[in-house]
This record gives C-alpha cells, structure tokens and sequence, in this order.
C-alpha cells in the first residue's frame, strides 16, 4: 500500500484540533505543533481571570488528544516555513517535512499603536494571561486590605472594548464586586471598587440585534459597570489613561480585549498578508499562492467573504479542509467553503445573557444563560473537563450569591502598584546617599 500522506498542522485551538481529528479519521499521518502542550477553551478564560474556574478546568493535554488520534505531536515554537523543500522551521532547528501543511495559530492582541498600551494593559488569549490577571485583580485587593486604612483605598479596573470579552470581563467583574468582595473582604467597601468598560462605538455587541445591545447596556449597568460608549484611548500609563478627549481616569489595572490581529512572526513565513495580519486564503481555504498550504480559525481571512473570528467557523473550516485534502490526494478538485451560521451568544453574568439564531430567534435572562452555560460545557474537551466546570460553576452560582467565593492563587503587582513601590525604592535610595 502506498503510505498515506504526511500533513502537519501548526497551531491546536479549534480549528487545529477539528482538522486533525477528521485527517485521523481519513488515515493521514498528522503531525500537530504548538508551542503549549495543552489546547485552551478560550471562550471561558474570563472565568479563570475573576477565579470562577481553575485553569486546569479549560486546557486539554495536546499530547493525549494527539495519542486519541493517532497523531504525532511536537510541542516547539515555529519560526518559519521553507515553501521549496515542504518544511516547517522550529526554534530548536528541527525541520519538520510535510505534503500538506495546515495554519491554525490564532490570534494575538492588537492594541492598534496606542502608546502604553501593549506595556501597561493585560490580555485575556492564553492561559497564562488570564492566570496574571486573576493574581493581579486580587493581588490588588490584598494589597488594600492589607493597609491601616482598608476602607480608604480605592481599586479601579478598566475594560477597554465592548465586544463578547469585554462584556463578560466586565459582567464578571461587577458579580466579584458586588457578591464576592463582602464576603471574602469584608473591610473593603464594595462601593470603592469600580468597573469601567470603554467602547469606541456608540453600543456594545455590535454583530447582535440592537433589542440585545440595549438589554446588555441595561444588565451591566444595572450591575455596577460604568459604561462609556464612543470612548477611546489616547495613552495608557501604570497609573492612569487618558481618552482622546483628553479626560484622565486614574486606575489600578486596564483589561485589553479591543481588537486582534494575526502574529507578526507570521510575516517571516512566506503567506500573503492581509487586513488585521490575517493570512489571506481563497473560498477553498488554500493560502493564496499555494496549492498544499491552507489556514483555518481566526489567523484565515477569506477575502471574498471575511467570516467572524469565533469558535464555529474555525471548527467548520477545520472539517472542510479535512475533507478537501482527502479531495486532493484522490485527484479532485476543491470545493468551495459555505459558513453554517448556528447563532452567536454571550453572557453578561449571573442569569443573564443574549442569544441571536440566523432565523432572527432571540433570548434573553435566565433561559439564554443557561443555555450558554451548557453549550460551553459541552464543547469542552475532555469528560473531566466538562465534570470539573460544571461542579465549579456550579459552586459559584447554585448558592448565588450568599457563598460567591472564588479561586485564588499568587499576589500579583499591579501595574499602579508597581510603579509607587519602584518610586518608593528610589526615594530611599537617594535618601541613602
């Protein structure tokens, strides 16, 4: 028998790993790179960020989920791709040879040259991101209720973009807020700490219906969150921001969740690319100039009809380019890929969400979280993972909000605080000399 041919998939999110369970089923040799040995559910990163869930409930072993499949997995960072030898370059100086190579890598922050941003904002994209910002907001928080005067100090965090993230940072936030801080910081007044999320547009959730965009403004306001439309920044600072209309807001710590874009690594890798640092691909999802290199998920932008950076049209795009590999190799041509659009929802908190279905179904309250709640656990890899979360969430809410405590781990220095400890360090040193 002729061996079946090698594809090496670069990248494990949803798109990675849609394609390689379905290269599996056809028999391919797969080989998946990433740099992380573990696959992320990033769609609840919030909830690790404000301490609803361990991390370890929303990341998956690349290495069992390779084994499952019968694929290889290399866990490397790569830094380029020789395009007339068919090989991708590692960071170690390995070359991994393939016949069809697949791009899933995701996305980065963009913070759109906005000066300090990329320097004194946190994201919320990896694992270890959400897990800084978790220690960070509650670093914070000990820090001042560590203090003489607990009651005297303030803690301000600004979510900068209204879109899913940043409404679910923001909802997620005001429930720490109001339900958690009580009960585990009882010194602290709750009415001290402050949630302002900050968007350019004048509403949130610009792809749903504008009935679901007021019912979002009115659910977070309602919950504490000081909402600032058609607001945009101008600087960022440790301690501080400034919006283009040259207002101040003094702050402890600012959420990015405003925009992405593909890496800029991806520039050294010989792909076309196009608008927000995407690769740019035709309607069959083949890299433009390529006939055995395809991208997929949220780093692909099919320029004749860009689709939304979201979980189903990565997972789509996954199985289709599955299948039109399985078209090449047997000598047929490739088809077209057609989005299956099955609906778009997002939470606000604690009974409280908005789901949109192409047929103009819409849901708000209790029903629309619930079924967020369910549709996210299920799509989790992993049975434990799915256990895990549930009970976890479960926890949080089931008693809401007499018992609303959260997961913690280390203290982390806010960007505010670490600026008044390295000016208080230098102060001493110069009274020492």
């Amino acid at each position: 028998m002729t061996e079946m041919p090698h594809v090496v998939v670069v990248g494990a999110g949803f798109a990675g790993v849609a394609v390689t369970r379905e290269l599996a089923k056809r028999g391919f040799r797969v080989t998946v790179v990433d740099r992380h040995p573990y696959n992320t559910f990033q769609p609840l990163l919030y909830q690790v960020a404000t301490g609803g869930l361990n991390a370890g409930d929303v990341t998956y072993s690349l290495r069992f989920l390779s084994a499952k499949n019968k694929a290889n997995f290399r866990r490397t960072k790569v830094v380029g791709i020789d395009h007339d030898h068919n090989e991708v370059i590692c960071d170690d100086g390995v070359r991994i040879p393939y016949d069809y190579l697949v791009l899933g890598t995701g996305i980065t922050t963009n913070h759109f040259g906005i000066p300090g941003a990329a320097e004194y904002t946190m994201s919320m994209y990896t694992r270890a991101e959400a897990l800084k910002v978790r220690d960070t907001i509650f670093g914070g928080l000990e820090n001042i209720a560590g203090t003489s005067h607990p009651g005297t100090g303030g803690f301000t965090v600004v979510v900068v973009g209204g879109g899913p993230t940043g409404v679910e940072m923001a909802g997620s936030l005001a429930e720490l807020k109001d339900s958690a801080i009580p009960t585990t910081y009882p010194e602290l007044d709750p009415k001290k700490v402050h949630v302002v999320l900050v968007e350019m547009a004048n509403a949130l959730l610009l792809p749903f219906d504008e009935k679901l965009q007021r019912y979002t403004l009115s659910e977070l306001v309602k919950r504490g969150v000081d909402v600032r439309l058609r607001t945009a920044l101008s600087e960022v600072h440790p301690d501080h921001v400034v919006f283009k209309d040259g207002n101040r807001l003094d702050v402890d710590l600012v959420i990015w969740a405003a925009g992405v874009s593909g890496s800029k690594e991806l520039n050294d890798w010989g792909v076309p690319i196009g608008r927000g640092g995407r690769i740019e691909v035709g309607t069959d999802c083949r890299v433009k100039g390529f006939d055995n290199v395809f991208a997929i998920g949220d780093v692909a932008l099919i320029t004749e009809n860009p689709l939304p950076q979201l979980a189903q049209p990565a997972i789509q795009e996954g199985k289709f380019v599955a299948r039109q590999i399985g078209r090449l190799v047997n000598g047929e041509d490739t088809e077209e890929f057609h989005y299956f659009d099955k609906g778009t929802m997002a939470t606000i908190g604690n009974r409280a969400a908005v789901l949109q279905l192409p047929n103009g179904f819409k849901m708000t309250g209790t029903f629309a979280w619930l079924g967020w709640i369910v549709l996210h656990i299920a799509y989790l890899l992993g049975g434990r993972n799915r256990v895990q979360t549930l009970v976890n969430l479960a926890a949080r809410y089931a008693t809401w909000p007499r018992r609303a405590g959260a997961i913690v781990g280390d203290v982390n220095e806010t960007p505010q605080q670490a600026k008044v400890k390295a000016s208080k360090k230098k102060e001493q040193l110069s009274q020492r000399s």
